[in-house]
Parts: C-alpha cells; structure tokens; sequence
C-alpha cells in the first residue's frame, strides 16, 4: 500500500468514527419526534442507500478490488444467519435504549462499547490483543468507571426497561 492510498485510508477511517460518533447525539435529537423503531429503520435505509451510491461509483471506476468474496457454504450458513438476526436487532434495541436513557448514560456505554467487543473477541474467538491495544482498552475502562462515579458508588443509571 503506498503512502498516498494509507494517507486515504486514515482519512476515511477517522471520517467514519466521526461520522458514528456524531450519530448518536443526533439520533436522540431525532427521537423527540420519531419513533425509535421508524428511526432504525431509516438510518439502516440511509446506510443502505450510501454502500449502493458507493459500489455504483466503484463499478463506474472499474475499482471493484475486494468486491469479490468466497461462496457461502453449508458451514456458514448459521454464522450468517446469527449475523442478520444480530444486524437487525442491534439498530432497534440502540434507538429503543437511546430514546429511554440519559445522554451521558448513551455516552459512556458507546464508549465502553469497545472493551466489550475486545473481551468477546478474546473469550469467544481466542483473539489476541496486542500490549498497546491492551492498554488503551484498560484506560478506556478506568475512564469509564471514573466518569461514572458518583459518590463512592459508580454505575450506569438503569434505563427504565
């Protein structure tokens, strides 16, 4: 990879976890007036809409590097399978929560979202986790705990589920 395509890559990576960070705030400013479910539903058909603007854009360039993938096999199937059920009750359950839970709550779970997926990755995939990543997942979760003490007792306020 040359430096002008990592330079690129950067670039995109730091737009799309801007992009994502911004989506929560903006989100529950949305949900005052739409309806938490209608909500997912439309942010799944703006993400939707985006992939097709952009692999139409890439099959014009001729750019379709990476597009091609291997066939599902019979193996696959219930990973996939686990992955829709997962992509469409994920979206729902975020907006059902983020229109029930305080800002700050919404903020220090999107943050702790991290070490969650890092320790999912380790316990359920035998992930390995380099010292540094180790490291900024340890500081994520002290900044965490620290944000969300109160008082000698520290938590999440429950969400009136």
């Amino acid at each position: 990879m040359g430096a002008g395509r990592a330079g690129r890559s950067v670039a995109v990576a730091l737009a799309a976890a801007a992009l994502y960070a911004l989506s929560t705030p903006f989100s529950k400013v949305l949900l005052a007036d739409i309806a938490p479910n209608m909500l997912a539903a439309l942010l799944y058909l703006g993400a939707g809409a985006g992939m097709t603007l952009l692999a139409f854009a890439r099959a014009m360039r001729g750019d379709m590097a990476g597009a091609q993938g291997r066939p599902l096999e019979q193996a696959d199937i219930p990973y996939a399978a686990a992955m829709v059920a997962l992509d469409i009750a994920a979206p729902l359950l975020l907006m059902e929560g983020l229109s029930r839970s305080s800002a700050e709550s919404v903020s220090l779970l999107n943050n702790f979202e991290i070490v969650a997926t890092a320790l999912i990755a380790r316990l359920a995939f035998g992930e390995r986790v380099a010292a540094r990543t180790a490291t900024g997942i340890g500081a994520i979760t002290l900044a965490c705990v620290l944000l969300s003490w109160d008082a000698g007792a520290w938590g999440f306020p429950p969400a009136p589920f």
